[in-house]
């Protein structure tokens, strides 16, 4: 059973949040209780802006990476305002202006314009004036919409609870700005009151867990509200492994600081250490040296104080990363972060979740401080601070759960972070409120951003996983993408599996060993042409097609992004499960490769399928010239055009077809005949097979492709 030293000092003034249960009460419970919520919410980010000091800190870059603090304060507002706008729930704007500026608040993202020349900030005044009218009109929005209990994703209820818990993001992320601004910029506030206590660390040590079965994802008709990523399915077996009793104190960081940790390469990834070059980093974020350098003050919050050494350390993940390391070359043991289910194995340990907890079993939730505690402070079982104090980072990279989906109204929420870039951190902070606090929230940043973060270690057998798995934006390849995996249009079929069928039908009486898919694109026909071929070598000249095909192939899914109208789109996923599940993919070999100079080794084919390549083609005769030495006698050739002739991809001299020779108009089929009868003979007459590729929601490419089909002949000498 577990237990849990309970706080003997004050606790702040705050009120603890609770985020709220969706599948519970009446409607009219339901609508005071979001109102409610709402308001809080309201009321606890402003409060946390009368921090600050002097007119400056609103417009002071706490770190240039990151919009100044004006940004923030109205950013939350605009975004109930621009959900409901785009939801077409609400009529108006409240000031256009305003919403355009403050719209966008993701960080180094290429959307994103942190060129403060291109801003003309508002008065703080009228900022204040700007968030008074958002809160009347939402208000005013909460107390007279639809309303059902259950409040579920398609719910105006939802989109509220979306704003709500937007705002506690930022509540958390503006805190950690206003701790990155100069000591002279804020102001202590007895709402934000650190914890009192503080002393030596106690001696951290390795406490041995049993691992075990996890099953991560919470279902769609989960009681409290999720992000998008919080959903879906994820099954592991996690291995036996020890876990540090205690999260890593400033004291016990310090030792890494003291080896000249900061100055050696070895411990730093390659990444961590061109951060920690570029950064002249020689130690924590929130150490403020004193003037002999060799000792160091705390910054919490709102004040610098004598250094808390049993504190939890906040680092980076570079950071934690490095000390892993040191860690591992001081003790001969194999030290690093966990993974995000090894942090779960101990998270299982606690029984209950926010909103459901009579007290917080952690320094979280703004029930205790506004501000770490020491790391000894709050136990369960054989762990301290398995929740709270600070976030802890973690060797996984997010990415989606199987059965992940987009919410509509917030596609880039969690999108743009599947790049393997981002970090899972788990476990919330003394800021942590709302989502945040709870069990099943998944949070990402990138390994060298700041927030209230430290971690704790593990000695583990796992290996550490890169989740490199970004949604595909490169506009053709996603196109193509679509074309191959998406869905059908104007009742017509999928073109790379009605081009396979004919193959397997041409093939019914003949040895299909060996295929090769030349112009593959992004890979479904030779996915196909796998369900019969004992082997199929696919092969394209772009290296973003094979890439993507490779990708599926390896990972079995591949996630791209198609637009619909203007910047917008929509998120999709490809999944060799969902078309491919009797197929043996380790059939197929992708590579790169140019249709008219192959390498000897691709050869002795039953087939030859060359889907929609000719004409896009430099040298299409010659190609057609040499083709037959890649064929067994008596194997098959079959191809595809439309015969779009385009000299930006042939010279006219080179077409095969769709010319005038000598006067006389030349076909390519005909041309086709002329050049493939010496060593082919016609299996049956040209068919057609009509195609679409969608460009955007209301725009496609409507084509139809002539296949051909020929028998290699048998006493074709391959010269």
């Amino acid at each position: 059973m577990s237990t849990r030293t309970v706080p003997k000092n004050e606790t702040s003034e705050q009120q603890p949040s609770r985020t709220l249960i969706l599948d519970s009460g009446t409607p009219q419970q339901k609508r005071q209780e979001l109102l409610d919520y709402f308001c809080e919410t309201f009321d606890q980010y402003d409060l946390l802006f009368e921090t600050l000091n002097k007119e400056e800190a609103w417009y002071e870059k706490a770190i240039t990476l990151r919009h100044p603090l004006i940004f923030y304060y109205g950013h939350t507002a605009t975004f109930f305002i621009n959900k409901l706008v785009a939801a077409r729930l609400l009529p108006q704007r409240v000031d256009a202006d305003i919403e355009a500026m403050v719209a966008i608040g993701v960080d180094e993202m290429s959307w994103d314009d942190l060129d403060e020349k291109n801003y003309n900030w508002p008065s703080v005044e009228a900022m204040k004036q700007y968030r008074q009218q958002v809160r009347q009109t939402i208000s005013e929005f909460i107390k007279t919409m639809p309303l059902e209990v259950p409040i579920t994703w398609d719910s105006p209820g939802w989109l509220i609870m979306m704003g709500i818990e937007h705002e506690r993001i930022h509540l958390e992320t503006s805190s950690v700005l206003i701790r990155q601004l100069p000591i002279e910029y804020v102001k202590p506030h007895p709402s934000w009151k650190h914890c009192p206590e503080s002393g030596p660390a106690p001696e951290n040590k390795l406490v041995a867990h049993h691992g075990g079965h996890i099953e991560l994802g919470k279902p769609y008709d989960s009681p409290l509200y999720g992000w998008d990523n919080e959903y879906g399915h994820h099954e592991e077996t996690v291995a036996p492994f020890y876990a540090s009793e205690y999260l890593v104190s400033n004291q016990e960081f310090h030792e890494f600081v003291a080896a000249k940790g900061y100055n050696t390469e070895r411990y730093w990834t390659d990444e961590g250490w061109a951060w920690a070059t570029f950064a002249r980093a020689t130690h924590p974020e929130f150490w403020v040296p004193k003037e002999s350098g060799n000792s160091y003050r705390f910054r919490t919050m709102l004040e610098e104080i004598d250094m808390p050494w049993n504190w939890p350390v906040d680092v980076n993940c570079h950071e934690a990363q490095a000390f892993c390391r040191w860690k591992s070359e001081v003790t001969g043991l194999n030290i690093q972060l966990p993974s995000e289910a090894e942090w779960y194995c101990l998270r299982n340990q606690i029984e209950t979740d926010q909103p459901y907890w009579k007290q917080a079993p952690g320094n979280i939730n703004l029930e205790y401080w506004a501000s770490s505690c020491p790391v000894d402070q709050f136990r369960d079982g054989e762990f301290c601070d398995i929740i709270g104090n600070v976030w802890q980072w973690t060797t996984t990279a997010i990415d989606g759960f199987e059965g992940f989906r987009v919410h509509p109204y917030y596609d880039d929420f969690s999108t743009p972070t599947f790049d393997g870039k981002h970090n899972l951190i788990k476990g919330g902070c003394w800021i942590s409120t709302g989502n945040y606090a709870i069990r099943d929230s998944r949070y990402a940043f990138r390994r060298h951003f700041f927030q209230h973060a430290g971690f704790r270690y593990v000695e583990s057998s796992a290996a550490s996983k890169s989740n490199v798995n970004p949604y595909e934006t490169d506009a053709l390849v996603s196109q193509y993408l679509e074309f191959h995996y998406g869905k059908q249009h104007f009742g017509i079929e999928n073109y790379p599996v009605a081009c396979a069928q004919l193959c397997h039908q041409l093939m019914s009486s003949s040895n299909m060993t060996r295929a090769l898919d030349l112009g593959c694109s992004v890979g479904r026909s030779s996915f196909e042409l796998a369900r019969w071929f004992r082997h199929v070598d696919g092969i394209d000249f772009s290296a973003r097609f094979i890439s993507a095909a490779s990708e599926l192939q390896h990972n079995g899914k591949i996630r791209f992004f198609t637009p619909t109208e203007g910047e917008l789109g929509n998120y999709n996923e490809a999944r060799i499960s969902d078309f491919a599940e009797d197929i043996d993919t380790n059939r197929i070999l992708f590579t790169q490769g140019d249709a008219c100079n192959l390498k000897p080794k691709y050869n002795n084919y039953d087939l030859v399928f060359a889907g929609n390549l000719i004409d896009r083609l430099a040298d299409p005769a010659a190609f057609l010239g040499l083709i037959h030495q890649r064929i067994r006698p008596g194997g098959v050739l079959v191809l595809t055009s439309p015969y779009t002739w385009l000299e930006e991809y042939t010279a006219k001299d080179k077409w095969v077809g769709g010319i005038r020779e000598n006067g006389e108009v030349l076909h390519t089929y005909d041309g086709l005949k002329r050049i493939l009868s010496e060593h082919f003979e016609e299996i049956q007459p040209p068919i057609d097979i009509p195609f679409v590729i969608q460009e955007t929601a209301r725009k496609f490419q409507h084509s139809v492709a002539q296949a051909t089909a020929w028998r290699k002949k048998a006493n074709s000498k391959d010269q």
